[in-house]
């Protein structure tokens, strides 16, 4: 059999009906959120529209009847995670890495080569330097 080093790819998200409640995009969305003090900019950052951010994020909060996101004292300084912004991220990443730990031992034990996270691909430099800020693998999502 030909050698094969494959790569699991998750794409994980929790939906109420036909609304997205969570998912590694909202998650990602979060983070650059928070790394930019700014939604038009964590906006840019994703390659989306504000506009596009905007409704996600507000799609979310109407869902989940909490808000993530508030502005600072004035609209200028920005905006910042909540508190509840902050945790719902975090539990969602907890619950993405388990997910991809649990899939990698199954294909472990089913397929007859190594597989690999997406992780565990010779990552770019952007992604490196990504890791480096936050080393954690949920980070490793597209």
């Amino acid at each position: 059999m030909k050698s094969h080093y494959p790569t699991v790819r998750l794409k994980l998200w929790l939906q109420d009906g036909q609304e997205v409640v969570f998912g590694t995009g909202r998650v990602l969305l979060l983070d650059r959120i928070e790394r930019h003090g700014s939604l038009k900019k964590a906006a840019s950052d994703l390659g989306m529209s504000y506009r596009a951010a905007w409704g996600k994020l507000k799609a979310t909060e109407k869902v989940l009847g909490t808000q993530l996101v508030e502005t600072r004292s004035c609209k200028r300084k920005g905006c910042r995670l909540t508190e509840e912004g902050r945790r719902l991220r975090d539990m969602f990443r907890e619950w993405f890495d388990a997910v991809e730990r649990d899939a990698l031992d199954h294909a472990a034990r089913i397929f007859p080569w190594r597989v690999r996270s997406y992780c565990d691909q010779v990552p770019s430099a952007s992604l490196k330097a990504e890791q480096e800020q936050r080393p954690t693998r949920f980070l490793c999502v597209e």
